[in-house]
């Protein structure tokens, strides 16, 4: 099920060892850019025709009506919105605190106030279709609250009935969310982007997807913000040893499998005998689940057990992988924490699977995937907001640079810049200005 990777006595470096994914491979970009345009040309009846034709059902209006949200919340168990409710404010506690609050920097009377400003209006997209969703909603929309976005903009595919989910309207409304659409794919990326008849377009979208989505989201950029980076299939890496049980090693491994084809999941491991009982592992579990197919998916095409000398190495493995999700459960774990530099987000220790990390640790789960997490990192307020700086200069603030402006703006022969000084110095001297 789980091909192996043995790089035991590899010493050298492990570019081109280890098998990369191909993101464009499942979704052409042709392909996706015609779908783009046809939305961006037709608008509300491309977006129904495409939601016919992919998701099966004839969708005349996509907003969901604001009661329908609220009904859906009233209509949880009391247990379920309880657990709604825990990890809403777990989340959006951790993105209030993280939210950087304006700050001055003075020096020789220059000051300079860096104001985070937000974005008027975001799009989130959830996914659907394979599972329900709620916690990608808290996900995406808490970090936008935090950062002050005031208009949400939610899209997400409709079931079979062409509804949503009550679950995941309810956790809109919690969010305080009214824009609801059913819509998914390619095509809601681009409604959201260039806007219909019916849909205002947003400054940012944000949110994971399959592979179409996620090249959707790379076409579009430009016209508007893409938060996190190539935010695609799941994908864990699980490095650990026999200080940590193979069945939590396997059942790891599934967690992340489980969300279905286009994903990655990787064990990495020094001791063999290790492997072997948590691939067996792994075989009982699948066995086990209600998303055997989903599972077996992923395992089969992505799923690898990598071999190597030790812990040192396996650390090179994982930031050679650039995981979306890393597991460390290996004896030294925090220590080798501090070594990880290309990770989405990494859990330390037997008591920290990726399952608390996506529903309430607190950090959204919208990560990079597809070794994105080289160049990238997880979704934060700070994809929803853009840094405003207000300049303010004294007099002595202007004194201070005046020489220093006029020989810059004079070595690149921009006349102006040096005169826009110049002036000024002239003005003072003369008593029109002080």
């Amino acid at each position: 099920m789980l091909r192996r990777i043995d790089l035991r006595g590899e010493k050298g470096p492990l570019t081109g060892q280890l098998p990369r994914p191909d993101p464009g491979g499942g979704a052409p970009s042709v392909a996706v850019r015609e779908l783009i345009t046809e939305v961006r040309d037709s608008g509300d009846r491309a977006i129904r025709a495409l939601t016919m034709r992919f998701d099966g059902v004839d969708v005349e209006v996509p907003l969901v009506p604001q009661e329908d949200l609220k009904k859906a919340w009233q209509s949880l168990e009391v247990a379920m919105a309880d657990a709604l409710q825990v990890a809403h404010d777990r989340i959006l506690y951790f993105h209030e605190q993280e939210a950087q609050q304006p700050h001055v920097v003075t020096r020789e009377g220059i000051a300079v106030t860096s104001v985070p400003q937000p974005v008027e209006r975001a799009g989130l997209y959830v996914p659907g279709g394979l599972a329900a969703y709620p916690s990608t909603v808290l996900m995406t929309a808490l970090p936008a609250r935090a950062a002050g976005v005031e208009q949400l903009a939610l899209c997400t595919p409709p079931n079979s009935e062409g509804g949503v989910e009550a679950v995941v309207l309810a956790s809109a409304h919690l969010c305080g969310i009214t824009e609801v659409y059913k819509i998914g794919g390619v095509q809601a990326v681009a409604a959201m982007a260039y806007g219909t008849e019916s849909i205002a377009p947003v400054d940012v979208i944000a949110g994971p997807g399959n592979i179409w989505v996620a090249r959707a989201k790379q076409e579009v950029a430009g016209t508007v913000g893409i938060a996190s980076a190539f935010a695609g299939p799941s994908e864990i890496v699980v490095i650990a040893d026999q200080s940590c049980p193979s069945t939590s090693a396997a059942v790891d491994l599934v967690l992340q499998a489980e969300h279905g084809p286009g994903g990655r999941a990787w064990l990495v491991t020094w001791d063999e005998t290790y492997a072997d009982e948590v691939e067996a592992a792994v075989k009982q579990i699948v066995h086990l689940s209600p998303r055997r197919s989903e599972t077996l998916d992923t395992l089969m095409s992505d799923g690898y057990v990598c071999l190597v000398d030790d812990p040192e190495t396996a650390v090179r493995v994982a930031n050679e992988i650039a995981p979306e999700h890393l597991q460390l459960m290996c004896a030294d774990a925090s220590d080798f924490a501090r070594q990880i530099k290309n990770a989405g987000a990494v859990f330390v220790g037997i008591w920290a699977p990726a399952s608390i990390g996506d529903y309430l640790a607190g950090p959204s789960h919208v990560l990079p995937t597809a070794g994105t997490a080289r160049f990238s990192g997880a979704l934060t307020v700070d994809d929803f907001q853009k840094r405003m700086h207000i300049i303010d200069v004294s007099k002595s603030g202007f004194d201070a640079v005046l020489g220093s402006v006029d020989r810059l703006a004079t070595a690149e022969g921009l006349w102006a810049h040096a005169a826009s000084v110049r002036e000024r110095e002239r003005w003072a001297e003369q008593g029109v200005i002080s």
